[in-house]
């Protein structure tokens, strides 16, 4: 099984411009989807982007749409996630998610078969 660490979390103000990334422990994904996922307390865990290995499409949940921008570099085997204009209620684990199939809805958790443990990101007003 693929091991995925992120990093990049922290405490931050709102506005803020951090990003994360998710190695993929040598593994590369040249095929399927690779995304993001987060888990606020007492909230379901939630797609934030995904994005279509080699083809490059990309997809966002609107609650990001605009300011998460989600890329990947097979040469690093690295996921990223930039994030701008961060708000509270951005606060959550952050989980990176790959599988080497196409799903047909890569915002949704059914269906990858990667995760990492998670970075938290905590937002302050």
């Amino acid at each position: 099984q693929v091991l995925l660490v992120e990093s990049g979390g922290g405490s931050v103000h709102a506005g803020a411009t951090p990003s994360l990334a998710c190695s993929t422990a040598g593994h590369t994904y040249s095929r399927g989807c690779t995304a993001w996922f987060r888990e606020a307390p007492e909230k379901d865990r939630e797609a934030a982007a995904a994005i279509y290995i080699g083809a490059g499409r990309t997809f966002y949940a609107d609650s990001v749409k605009g300011r998460f921008t989600i890329s990947q570099d097979n040469a690093k085997n690295t996921l990223y996630l930039q994030m701008n204009n961060l708000k509270p209620e951005d606060t959550a684990m952050y989980y990176c998610a790959a599988d080497e199939a196409w799903l047909v809805a890569p915002l949704k958790r059914l269906g990858y078969d990667a995760w990492g443990q998670g970075t938290q990101v905590t937002v302050s007003s």
